[in-house]
């Protein structure tokens, strides 16, 4: 969960109540789904996602692949330094404090820790997603509403309600999840032998990050579509919460905001720096001494500290910014499933960990749900 995450899903709640609860179970499912693939792929091959769609598929796709998602994460981690801005901003911290204070802190937490200790940080910075769980029980949600719009789908036929769906779908099943995922199981030089546990941890990781996000929504669905109320993004939310839940709910929401936005600052360019160090070639390891991984570290140096400055520019829309990369993310998730499923395929490459005809059907099924999302909000953007 991240900023764009979570303003997505305070939008969901906002705009349409309980209704489209049911999209983010099916988007937990498909995240449950691909990021188990994305781990067995990593664990077996012992390469990441770009590098293998690199060697599988050409230099050309590669490097267009590569390119895609190193723009939608710039975009993204600038998300992420505008959710650290506004989380701060409603304590009274300006963001030109706030956000360079941050990108020093990310850094030094990544580039200087070894691996076991950065991972065992940022699950402890994880925990302040149970903000999110308590601000949603004091809001007092209708929760026979809520089980209802989990289960039974229904829709409003609207261009708007055709992207928020998009957009959900795009932000939990992000393109630099799944790449990340990969990477961090090749990072943690994990074998064969360990893929039971990895897939509890991944099991486990997935279904947290729905049940956050269903909180997120039923925070937003008791107060403010109860009362009519939109807004544009996270920070409006834990501001409109204050008078219709109470101070504590609004102060657990921009706190969780916070956290959400520092764990994905410090994520978003290790995702990059590890995509591009295999498209490379060379060594990406948290591990690794500047002098051995040059590129690694200078690549997590380099996105931080353009998606910092962005943040910091006068006039910025981080608005529009947050709103094109989940947009981007959406589009890029169609090229990136269709190589998943592909790679995932391919007994050369996974040998007896390769998917058979009932996972082929299953990945195929959620691609096919993915690109229906996007050929129709394209189609009702053209449309008018």
């Amino acid at each position: 969960d991240d900023p764009a995450g979570i303003t997505t899903y305070s939008v969901l709640g906002a705009d349409h109540g309980y209704q489209l609860l049911w999209v983010l179970l099916l988007s937990t499912v498909a995240l449950v789904i691909f990021h188990g693939l994305a781990a067995r792929m990593g664990v077996v091959t012992g390469q990441g996602l770009i590098g293998l769609v690199r060697q599988r598929y050409g230099v050309k796709v590669g490097g267009a692949v590569l390119a895609a998602l190193v723009v939608a994460n710039i975009g993204t981690t600038c998300a992420e330094f505008a959710g650290i801005a506004a989380g701060f901003g409603i304590f009274g911290i300006s963001r030109y404090v706030s956000v360079p204070a941050a990108a020093v802190i990310v850094s030094l937490l990544v580039l200087r820790g070894s691996f076991h200790r950065v991972e065992r940080l940022l699950l402890m910075l994880s925990t302040v997603f149970l903000a999110y769980v308590a601000s949603g029980l004091l809001a007092h949600p209708d929760w026979g509403a809520a089980l209802r719009g989990t289960v039974v789908p229904t829709m409003p036929l609207t261009g708007e309600a055709v992207a928020i769906v998009t957009a959900t779908l795009g932000t939990t099943l992000a393109p630099w999840g799944l790449s990340f995922m990969q990477s961090y199981a090749v990072d943690k030089k994990l074998r064969a032998e360990d893929l039971p546990l990895e897939r509890i941890d991944v099991i486990t990781g997935a279904v947290l990050t729905g049940v956050i996000g269903f909180f997120v929504v039923v925070a937003c669905a008791a107060t403010l579509h109860r009362d009519g109320l939109h807004i544009s993004d996270a920070a409006d939310a834990a501001v409109a919460l204050k008078p219709l839940a109470g101070d504590a709910a609004s102060t657990l929401f921009a706190v969780g905001l916070i956290g959400a936005a520092f764990l994905a600052a410090s994520i978003l360019p290790l995702s990059t720096a590890y995509s591009v160090c295999e498209y490379a070639g060379v060594e990406a390891a948290i591990d690794d001494p500047y002098r051995d991984a040059r590129t690694f570290y200078m690549t997590y140096g380099i996105v931080t500290l353009i998606s910092a400055a962005i943040v910091l520019a006068p006039d910025m829309p981080l608005v529009t910014i947050l709103v094109g990369t989940q947009v981007l993310n959406a589009v890029l998730l169609i090229p990136l499933l269709l190589a998943m499923v592909g790679l995932g395929r391919d007994r050369d490459l996974m040998g007896e960990f390769a998917t058979g005809r009932a996972g082929t059907l299953v990945y195929g099924l959620t691609t096919v749900a993915v690109v229906a999302c996007v050929i129709t909000l394209g189609l009702t953007r053209l449309l008018g």
